[in-house]
Formats: structure tokens, sequence, C-alpha cells
């Protein structure tokens, strides 16, 4: 009984919060129910420090909004169609909610909202027991029907009610349990799981936005590996992210190469421990382009004579595809330009080990990268998995003499920004043309020079100019 007991305490001990008597005494005195509910009681118990605290009540949003308003700096009711209203008060952000007894229809990608009259019915529809424990205030009394306790102590996920009813209510509630394990280390209980693998394909109706942040979650987790295996083992990855599951590639004992992905779930993580090294925190994108970085493999794959595999342009491929998937996912133009250039470049630098770069080639690459640079070294760094602690030394041996030599061209030509010494006004006014696609045309023809023989001042670059046009 000590972990119950050390458990109880710890609940009581992280929720010292003058925040909560207040709050708790305000809608007491107002004849109304009021309990922390969910991450907050769950956090607090685990000994970890929620970023938001959620309320649960009797009283309907319109009561919640008259009560809270003398109190609060600012609130806001965009959450209030699903009983929901947000508030700052006393530095704090609050959520409190009416109530809930939500009813899905199978169909529907969005649940239907009616508002219950009591904290158990609101308990019981929450996604995990983990996370449907409450405390009631301003009593503090601790309640728990579900046994989350037992389950948090336990590192286990299970649902309140049956997991097919859990999970038909709202299907996405199988995309959190997989994020836990990641975020919280826990284990999907057996019969949870197998609902999971029987139900998965109800994730389509699920709308891309709500799997985007879903994902989007699990891969800012500190270990996102377990949350991965789970979606894909259970089958729910081939809803939301199939190019994930297609890359355990079939092995046959004539054609050996790298199982891919395991060797992309390990590519995740070192792409994670490298973020620091660049300065990079919780990276999404990053890890985007790690998780993505060989989807092009299934469809370039070749078995070569003498037992080899090829995957030729499958960054290219990658890229793509990449792209398409992100697009689908609806994740913004920044990110889906990003990652897809990561995912096209992350090969280019394979072989500068073998033939040292020209100085050109250097400026190419950073050129190449834009603005994703720092992210483009840790995901290099990152998708060397080879057992061979000779090849790995060798590689990033190469790959710290590749960066010490960006250092120092950057240094000497400012390579970051990587412009010819005339620009489009300069260019018009020497040639005496107006803008168009000849500009164009002169400007890369000067950037071509840039790169490949750095600087060269400003009446070179004319002369060369000059030169250029007269022999179009």
């Amino acid at each position: 009984m000590q972990p119950v007991a050390e458990a109880l305490k710890n609940l009581q001990q992280n929720t010292q919060n003058p925040l909560l008597d207040r709050v708790g005494a305000l809608f007491e005195a107002a004849g109304f129910e009021l309990a922390l509910v969910g991450g907050p009681v769950r956090d607090a118990i685990l000994g970890r420090i929620a970023p938001d605290l959620d309320f649960t009540t009797s009283a309907n949003p319109d009561q919640i909004l008259k009560l809270i308003k003398p109190i609060a700096s600012a609130t806001w009711d965009i959450g209030r169609e699903f009983g929901t209203i947000a508030a700052q008060i006393d530095g704090e952000q609050v959520e409190i909610t009416t109530y809930r007894a939500d009813s899905y229809d199978p169909e529907s990608r969005k649940p239907t909202v009616a508002f219950g009259d009591n904290l158990e019915d609101d308990l019981i529809r929450r996604d995990f027991t983990v996370n449907a424990m409450a405390l009631r205030l301003p009593s503090r009394t601790f309640v728990d029907p579900h046994q989350g306790l037992k389950d948090l102590l336990g590192a286990t996920l299970r649902t309140p009610s049956k997991p097919e009813i859990s999970f038909s209510d709202d299907p996405l509630r199988m995309m959190r349990a997989a994020r836990f394990t990641s975020q919280l280390g826990f284990e999907i209980e057996p019969e949870t799981f197998e609902a999971m693998v029987q139900m998965s394909e109800r994730m389509e109706i699920i709308s891309a936005e709500r799997v985007r942040d879903e994902l989007t979650k699990l891969l800012l987790s500190e270990n996102p590996r377990p949350g991965l295996e789970a979606l894909v083992d259970s089958g729910i990855a081939g809803y939301v992210l199939p190019e994930l599951p297609a890359l355990r590639l079939e092995l046959d004992e004539h054609h050996h190469h790298k199982d891919v992905y395991q060797h992309t779930l390990t590519v995740v993580q070192q792409a994670i421990d490298y973020e620091k090294d660049y300065g990079l925190n919780k990276d999404l994108v990053l890890r985007l382009a790690a998780l993505l970085h060989d989807i092009g493999k299934p469809a370039t794959r070749k078995l070569e004579t003498g037992g080899a595999v090829s995957f030729h342009h499958h960054d290219v491929v990658g890229g793509k595809l990449a792209k398409k998937r992100l697009t689908a996912l609806r994740f913004d133009n920044d990110t889906i330009k990003a990652v897809s250039k990561l995912v096209e470049l992350h090969l280019r630098f394979f072989g500068y080990s073998d033939q040292q770069w020209s100085d050109s080639a250097v400026r190419r690459y950073v050129r190449d990268s834009e603005q994703q640079l720092l992210r483009l070294h840790a995901l290099t760094r990152a998708d060397v998995t080879t057992r061979n602690q000779r090849k790995a030394d060798r590689l990033s041996h190469a790959y710290d003499d590749l960066e010490q030599r960006i250092a120092v061209l950057a240094e000497q030509e400012e390579l970051d920004s990587m412009r010819p010494e005339l620009d489009g006004a300069q260019i018009m006014e020497i040639l005496n043309i107006k803008p168009g696609r000849e500009v164009g045309e002169a400007y890369s023809f000067l950037l071509e020079i840039r790169l490949d023989e750095g600087e060269i001042g400003q009446e070179e670059a004319k002369k060369r100019l000059l030169t250029w046009w007269q022999q179009r």
C-alpha cells in the first residue's frame, strides 16, 4: 500500500495551489460542483507540472462565464459549443467544462455534445482510466471510480468503459493511446490494444487536422518510438501514415538490405539526440524529416544481381511523397516545404568521405539547403545507423570536416547570403534592359560564377556579364 499512500501524498502536495481553493470556493458558494480533472490530477500524482488546469463542473457555460469573469484577467468562449470556457486567472491558464455525456454519431467526425449532471458520468466518458481521476474542490476529495490510480502506478493504459465503446465514440483515442506510450512510458493493456487492432479502420472518419495534431504531439514527446510502433503494430498507421508500415520491406535469403522500418525509428531517435548539438529544441520539422526520409525506398526498390538491393533516387521520390502526405495531413506550407527539402537532400553528403568536395560543391550544398542547413546537419548525422564502428567513425569525421569547411567559407565569403556581386537593378542598368526573363537568366549566370569561384568583385562580374550578353 505504500505506493498508493505516496501517490495520494504527491497529489495533495502538488495541488497546493491557492487558485484551486479560490475557484472551488467560488463555485461552491454559487451552489455548483467543481473538480480538478484529467491530466492535472494524473501529473500531480506523477510529480509533473501540468501546463494548464482543467476543471469540470455542474454549471453550464453561461453560468461558468458569469462566475469567473469578475476574477479573470481574460476569458475565451471558443469552446462554448463543447461546454468549455477558458480563462486567465492569477496568471494561470484554466479551462472549465460542464459535465459531459457525449454521444457520437458513428459516421460523424465530431462528437454530439450532451451535458451531464454528475461527475461520475463525466469520468466514464474520458479516454483512459489514468485521465478519469478527479479532485473535488474545495473539499479536495479524491474521486477514482475506474481504478485510475492502480493503472497509473502500474503504468497501464486502459479505457474506463469497454474499449470498443470508447473507441467507437471517438476513434482518435486510439492514436492518443499510442501517444501516451511515448509521453508517459505506459503499456497499452492487451484488451485495449486488441480493440485498436480490430477498430483501426475507424480512423478513416477522423479529420486530417485531428490526426495531424495527435501525430505532432507524439513526435514531440521525449521518446516517439514506442508510440510509432504502436501505430504500426495496431494497423492504425496504415490509415493515417501508410508510408511508415510500407517501410517494412520483405527480406529474403538472396537479397540483403538494412531493415528500413527499424532504421527509420532509430534515425528519429538519433535526430532527437542531435537537436541540442545544433541549438534545436523539440524540432517538429527535423523529426518529421527523420520519420519520412526513406519513404521513397519502397517505390524505388530494385533487386540487383549478386544479392544487392538498390533504391536509386529514393531521396527525390521521397521528397515528393513527403510533400503529398504532409499536405493530406493539413500541415502548414512552411513545414511541408522544409520537410520535403530535407528528405530530398538527406543523401547529398554521402560520398563526401570518398572524395572531398570542391569549394563550389560545398557552396551548392549550403545554397540548396536554403534555411534548413542546421537541420540537414542533424538529419545527415542521424542517418548513420551502421553497426560497423569504423564506417561510422569515418562518416562522422567526414561530416566534421564538411562542417568546418562550411564555417571557413562562410567566414571568408559570407556564405549565408550566397548572392552574386550584381543585383537585378544593376543587371538591367548595365545591359539596358527592362524587367523580364532575361534579367533572371543573367542573375542565374552570375550566381553560378559565384558558386564556382567565390567572390570575383563587381568590375569582373560586370565584364563577365557583358561578355555573356554579347555571346548569347
